[in-house]
């Protein structure tokens, strides 16, 4: 392998390595850990599709918008208004690349700051498709 590869490949292992752990939750648990971190019971279901929607239920997902702004992590929370990306900074105060790790505290207390200000409108296209489809049943979690 030649040197520039090898040191392109490092420095794709280090950046992905300060994220963190990643994960993906199943319905039942990202349904309890919302639970956990004290989300109402009323709207869990509707949390669970407007995140598996955005996300796919992971914590690394990363979306680059066409409008020069990125969504991050498990809730996507976009670097537009709530986050800053390399330091910390928006109305959320906390640096996006934060919201790519399993540690979920930090990205709740987020995602509850934005949806006390503006509600699900904040995820437009995902809380459409959730009124528009039927929600996940969770009776089973």
């Amino acid at each position: 392998m030649s040197r520039p590869c090898l040191l392109l490949l490092l420095a794709a292992c280090l950046v992905h390595s300060s994220y963190g752990h990643a994960r993906t939750f199943t319905r039942c648990q990202l349904s309890r850990e919302l639970l956990r971190y004290n989300f109402p019971r009323s709207l869990i279901a509707q949390w669970v599709c407007v995140i598996e929607h955005a996300s796919g239920r992971t914590t690394e997902k990363v979306t680059n918008h066409n409008n020069a702004y990125i969504s991050y992590g498990l809730f996507q929370i976009n670097n537009k208004d709530w986050c800053k990306k390399g330091r910390k900074g928006g109305h959320c105060n906390m640096k996006c690349e934060d919201l790519l790790n399993e540690d979920l505290a930090d990205d709740v207390r987020c995602a509850k700051r934005i949806y006390d200000r503006v509600g699900f409108k904040a995820w437009p296209t995902s809380y459409a498709y959730c009124k528009e489809k039927s929600l996940p049943d969770l009776s089973r979690c």
